[in-house]
């Protein structure tokens, strides 16, 4: 007679995949409402762009803390892992550091760090453990690049991660105002100014420290 541990084990079904398609537009479509209008994002507005009904969107995120949530994680992970790349490449000698690093910015402005603001946010959930993982990841890898452009001289010393992610985050969002809504064809061209200001020798003495996260968030 077969015992508990002789049953096979359940598996959970996998989601079928027109609704991993609906949760994926619906986390796409927030990530575009949050780089153009911040975090207050309508979520009636969020399934309309993203092709979806209301049942739908709730049926995968039961409000907006839930899916703001989901938004940072999706694009932290992505951010994450092209800084991480861009470290492999330095370590293997394939790209030098400072390049690596200019590499990383455009990435990430392609992948719309703009939407990570949330995290700056008073009212968004800070310490979940998914978040703060994340979160966590991208600062190692982040770090890790500006240290070695640091280390080979080209990148100036009073720079840091913070710096980089607020500047970041404020060249690859729009203005308030339809009139700024075309503002892609911009981003590369205006990032290309900023790290060029970035690259030693520095022209001017920076006022004030230079920002980290942490700071940023405790404020």
């Amino acid at each position: 007679m077969a015992t508990v541990t002789d049953q096979p084990q359940r598996r959970a079904p996998r989601p079928r995949a027109d609704a991993v398609r609906n949760r994926e537009r619906i986390v796409a479509a927030a990530v575009e409402l949050i780089v153009e209008h911040g975090t207050e994002l309508p979520l009636d507005e969020v399934a309309r762009r993203a092709g979806v009904g209301n049942a739908t969107l709730y049926r995968n995120f039961k409000d907006r803390g839930e899916l703001m949530r989901h938004v940072v994680l999706t694009v932290t992970d992505r951010i994450s892992a092209h800084a991480e790349q861009g470290l492999a490449a330095v370590e293997a000698d394939e790209a030098d550091s400072f390049g690596a690093l200019r590499t990383f910015v455009h990435a990430a402005a392609d992948e719309r760090i703009g939407a990570l603001c949330p995290i700056l946010h008073a009212t968004f959930e800070h310490a979940h453990p998914d978040v703060v993982a994340a979160r966590d990841r991208l600062t190692v890898a982040v770090e890790g690049l500006i240290a070695r452009a640091r280390a080979t001289g080209q990148l100036r010393s009073d720079v840091g991660v913070g710096d980089l992610m607020v500047a970041l985050s404020q060249l690859t969002r729009p203005l308030p105002g339809t009139g700024c809504m075309d503002f892609d064809r911009f981003v590369h061209r205006h990032l290309q100014l900023f790290l060029d200001g970035l690259m030693t020798p520095a022209r001017s003495e920076l006022p004030g420290e230079a920002a980290t996260l942490e700071a940023l968030r405790q404020e």
